[in-house]
């Protein structure tokens, strides 16, 4: 696919995983992620408690409680409960991943990832270079 198309549908899927995030019930950080392989959804996620626990993220501090799955955790999750395989997949996530879910992204097979903001510790992106996948930034995606 060549590049201006590839970056068409790179930005569409972030925005989509943009109104994923919307689901979250987390006040601090609401991230959506979406995993698509052979031009296809094939699953998607956002951060949150896990089922069956109530949904605030964040105790009576303002802290995310521990517990909180991010957003590309639950997306691979879903896979990993379906017919579907992430290996050579590309995942689409609203933040960077955090150096505990690039772990689960190396290991999954996902091959690229594309996101749109910066986490606080780029600590999950070295080591996803150093894993050999491909990673890419796009800031702005209404243009």
């Amino acid at each position: 696919m060549q590049k201006t198309k590839q970056k068409k549908y790179d930005k569409a899927y972030l925005r989509i995983a943009r109104e994923w995030s919307k689901l979250s019930h987390c006040k601090r950080k609401q991230v959506g992620a979406l995993i698509v392989k052979d031009r296809m959804i094939i699953s998607d996620g956002y951060n949150g408690t896990p089922t069956g626990f109530e949904n605030p993220c964040e105790d009576e501090e303002g802290y995310t409680k521990w517990y909180v799955l991010h957003a590309e955790a639950n997306a691979i999750l879903k896979v990993a409960g379906s017919t579907q395989s992430c290996e050579g997949a590309t995942l689409y996530i609203t933040m960077s991943p955090c150096k505990e879910c690039s772990k689960l992204i190396h290991q999954a097979g996902i091959k690229r990832l594309v996101y749109n903001i910066d986490y606080k510790d780029n600590a999950g992106l070295k080591f996803l270079k150093k894993a050999g996948v491909e990673l890419q930034q796009i800031d702005h995606l209404d243009d």
